[in-house]
């Protein structure tokens, strides 16, 4: 399963600074106001024992003020533009804002209550109008341009990137533009930041609302005594129209569809995740797909771009739509042939017990691919859950390997509020006993959160504030009711290694700029950290030092571990073609003009038609996310970049590589790759970092298939 870092796309946008202590501000009716005031916590961490959900909106209003009054300071200084005067002082402008935003936007996506909705509604405009200011403010772009001609050919290391990168924002945001262009442009960021907050409230509950009831037990045959409780759990928490409930997940296929034994259940369970915001029930969120598609494309067209693929992947590692699709294509056409195989074999299993004329179908295909596993490798989810209870692979597998490759321990802290009381707070010290960052953990679904997990933070490292980072990890793993120990499938313990790969890249960040720090790099980069992450879950002595049984404490058994092991490449044609499929959706739609967008009502057959031209339609395997409730894409910041995960994966199979080459728990690799790579942020050009590590002079492809068993 391939997961993400959670970016919000229009506050990536306005947020140009990472979080700090704040000062007080004058007493504007705010004086009392927690978020404008400095914390007294550890590491300047958020006194959420203090805030209260009123204090958001008259916080944004004073920090949006403050940095007003920042930025004309900028302009109006008398004195030459220089990097100092210029650059370093934009970076360093609404440092306030920054950190109101970060706390905000981390309730808006795990804990986002009405009132906490009802204060997005009246942010996100204001937050849109100030980024427009800024990006068209033509004497601030004057000076930032007179530093970048005059001194940038003189600047070395991070002054010279921090310019670059300030400048090239601003170029790619409009600042050439000419009036008329410059007004459009405004008039373009306001609406779909408008459509990306309506997108915000449409589909999660849409998804909220997919809910499947059941009336009758026996109709869950098939799943655990573990899985029945929950749907029992959530039934009383949504409502409890019926004894059971099977939530939705984010994601087309749903996890209990590999054990319910009732077809039609399964049936009606697949059709409520594919159409829950299609406009097939009460939730339609095509209208505002195409409204922002073709917004996005009027966008590179004012730019000189033929379509926003090409607009966004400027700069990015891949730079091209064309590069991107040659990649794809040399994916898809070694995947096909493999896919192919995998459904027949899945089908002739079925067969064996369904008769001869039986047709498999999407919502079969887990399920009997779950059975042909147990009978070949004689191994399920259930057999293996009681190994991975989540407090075990937090402790003793994800900070365990943390520690023997970083040097880096933790210390629970109990002391520090947190936003939710399932939240746990780590305090992180690196290989000499100091302090090196705070961790959050969330890993808990509720209503209130959105689906996936993800990596932010609450504040970056920054070298010129003295700021260590507050990074935190969200997930949406069930909570076993009270009593219980909240057991894991093996994708959900990748996701938690996964997920605190990204927090890595926070933690261990040593850069003078917070535009530069931790994971403030291009989006086919970001989740190389995250991906090669995950290979540490099944490395023999971290896996046996987590994978311990909840009741006894014994490991794993060494037979089940190596059949669970080996399960873990049986038929992974599936998860490839999922995310090659979701990836051409996206860029289908991104390969558009602006006049080529088609309407609400045809958004289906769009979708099916640019999958049918790469050979990807295949209704076996969907597209892991479809366009009606493709998140990264329509609310995220991954427009035209989902492909960057399985780029990625590529980098991170790579690096793994290298790490078994010298010693995958070897404390100076993991030295020399915190040095060369995650320590360095985006504070040089990201292929080098990558053939600084490994020696390669380009990634190598190929490997792909053959890490995923292919």
């Amino acid at each position: 399963m391939f997961k993400k870092i959670m970016t919000l796309g229009i506050t990536a946008a306005v947020l140009t600074s990472a979080a700090g202590l704040v000062t007080s501000c004058n007493d504007n009716g705010t004086g009392n106001n927690a978020l404008l005031q400095e914390s007294t916590l550890p590491f300047g961490a958020p006194d959420f024992s203090k805030i209260k959900a009123a204090d958001y909106l008259p916080a944004f209003e004073a920090a949006i003020k403050q940095k007003r009054e920042e930025i004309a300071k900028i302009v109006e200084n008398k004195d030459s533009a220089t990097f100092e005067n210029t650059i370093v002082a934009f970076d360093e402008a609404g440092k306030q804002l920054e950190r109101v935003s970060r706390i905000f936007f981390a309730l808006v996506e795990a804990d986002k209550t009405p009132e906490i909705g009802e204060t997005e509604k009246k942010v996100m405009p204001m937050l849109t109008e100030l980024e427009n200011e800024i990006s068209f403010n033509k004497p601030l772009f004057e000076r930032i341009k007179q530093v970048y001609d005059r001194e940038y050919n003189n600047l070395q290391g991070e002054d010279k990137k921090l310019t670059e990168e300030i400048y090239k924002d601003f170029v790619l945001n409009g600042a050439l533009l000419n009036e008329q262009d410059s007004k459009r442009m405004k008039e373009i960021n306001m609406k779909i930041a408008d459509l990306q907050q309506q997108w915000g409230d449409v589909v999660p509950q849409a998804t909220n609302d997919a809910v499947v009831w059941v009336e009758k037990k026996e109709d869950l045959a098939g799943l655990s005594e573990a899985d029945l409780a929950q749907c029992a759990k959530d039934a009383e928490s949504l409502g409890k129209k019926a004894p059971y409930a099977i939530v939705i997940v984010n994601t087309t296929q749903q996890p209990l569809l590999a054990s319910l034994d009732n077809r039609e259940l399964r049936k009606k369970v697949f059709e409520a995740s594919v159409h829950r915001a299609d406009g097939t029930g009460k939730h339609n969120s095509y209208p505002i797909v195409v409204q922002i598609a073709k917004l996005r494309a009027e966008q590179a067209e004012l730019m000189g771009y033929k379509n926003y693929a090409s607009y966004s992947l400027e700069k990015t590692m891949a730079k091209t739509p064309e590069n991107v699709y040659a990649f794809l294509k040399n994916l898809i056409s070694q995947y096909t042939p493999k896919a192919d195989a995998e459904t027949k074999a899945i089908e002739e299993y079925a067969r064996k017990s369904m008769g001869p004329d039986f047709k498999l179908e999407p919502y079969d295909r887990f399920y009997y691919s779950a059975k042909m596993k147990k009978e070949m490798l004689n191994i399920s989810d259930d057999e293996v859950k009681p190994y991975f209870n989540i407090d075990s692979v937090l402790i003793n597998g994800v900070f365990f390997a943390a520690n023997k490759v970083y040097g880096l321990t933790f210390k629970e802290r109990t002391d520090i509020p947190t936003y939710h009381p399932d939240m746990r707070v780590f305090e992180v010290f690196d290989k000499d006993g100091k302090q090196k960052a705070l961790f959050y953990c969330d890993y808990f679904r509720r209503p209130t959160k959105r689906g996936g997990a993800w990596m932010d933070a609450f504040a970056e490292q920054c070298g010129l504030r003295g700021q260590m980072p507050i990074i935190y990890n969200v997930c949406n793993n069930a909570k076993a009711p009270e009593g219980q120990p909240s057991l894991l499938t093996w994708d959900e313990v990748t996701t938690m290694f996964h997920e605190f790969g990204h927090a890595l890249h926070g933690i261990l960040s040593n850069c003078k700029y917070n535009k530069l720090s931790g994971t403030s790099v291009a989006r086919d980069f970001v989740e190389m950290p995250s991906q090669f992450n995950e290979s540490f879950a099944s490395i023999p002595e971290v896996f046996d030092n987590y994978a311990r049984h909840y009741k006894t404490g014994e490991p794993m058994p060494a037979e089940l571990k190596e059949r669970m092991l080996k399960s873990i490449t049986f038929q992974t044609a599936y998860a490839l073609g999922e995310n090659l499929a979701a990836t051409c959706v996206d860029l289908a739609w991104h390969m558009l003009g602006s006049n080529e967008i088609p309407t609400a009502d045809k958004a289906a057959q769009f979708e099916a038609d640019a999958l049918r031209n790469v050979g990807l339609l295949n209704e076996q395997i969907p597209p892991r996310y479809s366009t009606s409730y493709f998140n990264h894409v329509w609310g995220g910041g991954y427009a035209a970049g989902y492909y960057s995960y399985l780029w990625t994966e590529v980098l991170a199979v790579n690096i793994a590589d290298v790490f078994a080459k010298k010693g995958a728990l070897k404390a100076e690799t993991g030295q020399e790759f915190s040095d060369k790579v995650l320590s360095r942020g985006n504070t040089d050009d990201l292929m080098k970092m990558f053939t600084d590590f490994t020696g390669m002079q380009q990634p190598d492809a190929s490997s792909l298939l053959r890490a995923r068993g292919l």
